[in-house]
């Protein structure tokens, strides 16, 4: 897993405590002459807090029969010194958790999470947990084993569908991230360090987070509940139990610092895995920059809307639209564009081979640019 880290301490649970449980039996006695105010009813606090608990374990127990752990093995093709420190501690942590290692020509040293997306056995994870693998071993719920067998992966997400045989397969319903709000519940389910099935709880800390520094394609949801190593791959979940992530990586350098892709993006990224075994994104064919003070007040637009057209492609879409440097483009169809980072997504997602109209800012007058997105080579890292 990247390696990122996130923790999740007794602090959201006190939180709990200081709002629903602590102001039992005070009361205000306020100034002289007036009435004090009546004390908060422990009924209620005790039965608020137990409606919290509740919906925390009806989650648990919807989704985690279609949360697996996965674990990976590599062949080994070279001889290499068997039994030093490293080999040793590779061997301790699969024992550990899995039993006795395979001997012979290969380890088994990848492990991670995933989720069970439909009833055709559908898995989706990280393209870091299988990345590499010559086998892939998926543990469900009850401890069944079955082969994993990849569909499709995509390097600018991070994210990769694998099936299993469907029998008996319980799939997660998929929740819609675009009506995530900052502040509410967050749920990880997965397996960190190889512990199967474990729960954690946090919020969704912030939405949007690009510039992370972990894929091309950025837009992750920052939340505070518990995410490690293993943990990869598994669902992040609000309180109705659905799917609204996937748990991606976590910050090293700090703590309460986790990442998952949204469920609408893996959603997208999914289908088109399982539809065609890969994705086909947009291309404009421009470098961009931001859109900085100086640049603002230098091409009359906006400071940090929209993004700079900084060099156009030869032969690109963008050359064949008649776009030019200093173009300003604030506008993607009827969408308005934040900043060069979404300027970058909505081309990434854009139809291809389909007419689209961008909104350009040109020495200080919006004019309407027609052109064909293509699609992506495959040597362009970003949507632009």
């Amino acid at each position: 897993m990247t390696r990122l880290a996130a923790k999740v301490g007794i602090g959201v649970l006190l939180a709990l405590a200081a709002g629903f449980g602590l102001g039992v039996g005070l009361r205000f006695t306020g100034l002289p002459g007036t009435t004090p105010a009546p004390a908060a009813s422990s009924t209620t606090s005790t039965s608020s807090m137990d409606d919290i608990q509740r919906a925390f374990v009806r989650v648990s127990e919807r989704v985690r029969p279609a949360v697996v752990n996965i674990a990976t093995a590599h062949f080994l093709r070279r001889q290499r010194p068997r039994g030093g420190d490293e080999g040793q501690g590779l061997r301790d942590f699969y024992e550990r958790y899995f039993g006795q290692m395979p001997p012979g020509d290969r380890e088994r040293a990848g492990v991670g999470s995933g989720v069970i997306i439909d009833d055709q056995g559908h898995i989706l994870t990280n393209l870091h947990v299988i990345k590499g693998a010559d086998e892939i071993t998926v543990r469900l719920d009850n401890k069944r084993e079955l082969a994993g067998k990849v569909v499709g992966t995509d390097t600018k997400t991070d994210l990769a569908v694998i099936r299993i045989p469907p029998d008996g397969v319980v799939a997660a319903p998929l929740g819609d991230s675009d009506k995530i709000r900052v502040g509410e519940w967050a749920i990880a389910i997965g397996s960190p360090f190889g512990l199967e099935e474990t729960v954690t709880v946090g919020v969704v800390s912030a939405m949007g987070r690009s510039e992370v520094g972990i894929v091309p394609y950025e837009n992750f949801i920052q939340t505070d509940a518990s995410i490690n190593p293993g943990n990869s791959g598994g669902p992040l979940l609000n309180v109705r139990g659905e799917v609204i992530g996937i748990n991606t990586a976590i910050l090293s350098t700090g703590q309460g610092i986790g990442f998952a892709i949204p469920i609408n993006v893996a959603r997208r990224v999914a289908g088109a895995l399982i539809a065609k075994g890969r994705v086909v994104r947009g291309w404009l064919g421009v470098s961009l920059q931001p859109v900085s003070d100086e640049l603002a007040e230098t091409l009359g637009s906006q400071k940090g809307k929209g993004a700079v057209v900084a060099r156009v492609l030869p032969g690109s879409p963008a050359a064949k639209a008649g776009l030019s440097p200093n173009d300003v483009i604030v506008g993607v169809g009827d969408v308005a564009v934040e900043d060069l980072q979404h300027l970058q997504r909505l081309v990434l997602d854009a139809p291809v081979d389909r007419p689209l109209t961008l909104k350009v800012l040109r020495k200080g007058k919006e004019v309407a640019v027609a052109v064909t997105i293509a699609e992506a080579p495959p040597d362009r890292p970003g949507g632009s």
